[in-house]
């Protein structure tokens, strides 16, 4: 693409926005191109920001570190290379184990990954493919290491992240200079790139 879809807005004469996306300065360290281009339509910010805080809220088992993995196995499942360099951003900021990290695609057999972790990303990897992949036997495995809440969880990070992936990859969102430092620091090596997600400065 030669730009994005939609130029993201800056937001700054909105107070009520900044103030939501103070979430975005913990989590990511700026907010996100993506925020501001629902801006646009603003209650499809504001509604999206207090979803996104609802999802990753921290109830227990299901960690931070966890939640931000899940998303970019979700992510990296649906191709969006945006949403890659957001979700191991995060997870190196919420403490996701480097070990984790650099061996994600090898979270079926890693040391570095519980059984119960394997069950979640499995879940992640199957409800992202198309046609969605999540059988009887992913389920069973799920429910032996999980409990009903903590599977809603998870599956909202995977519903969140499929709307963003969406979102990015059709908006042609370009990535923070943040974003893209992580990308390259974490997952260049792996053959991640900024694809259709970089533009001239002037974009």
């Amino acid at each position: 693409m030669k730009q994005p879809l939609v130029l993201p807005q800056s937001g700054e004469d909105d107070p009520e926005l900044q103030q939501l996306i103070q979430f975005y300065e913990e989590t990511l360290g700026f907010c996100p191109n993506s925020v501001r281009t629902m801006h646009i339509r603003p209650r499809m910010a504001y509604a999206f920001i207090e979803m996104n805080k609802a999802v990753m809220e921290n109830r227990g088992r299901v960690t931070s570190a966890l939640k931000r993995l899940i998303g970019y196995v979700t992510s990296h499942t649906a191709g969006c290379r945006y949403c890659q360099a957001h979700t191991i951003r995060a997870a190196e900021r919420y403490g996701a184990a480097p070990a984790q990290r650099e061996h994600i695609w090898d979270y079926r057999t890693h040391p570095a990954f519980s059984e119960a972790e394997r069950a979640a990303l499995e879940f992640a990897w199957a409800s992202a493919t198309i046609p969605n992949g999540v059988d009887d036997a992913i389920a069973d495995r799920l429910r032996h290491y999980w409990d009903d809440g903590e599977i809603v969880e998870m599956l909202g990070v995977i519903a969140l992240f499929g709307f963003l992936n969406r979102w990015n990859d059709s908006m042609g969102t370009a990535l923070e200079p943040g974003a893209v430092a992580s990308g390259e620091a974490l997952l260049a090596k792996a053959g991640w790139s900024p694809g259709k997600h970089t533009y001239p400065k002037s974009h």
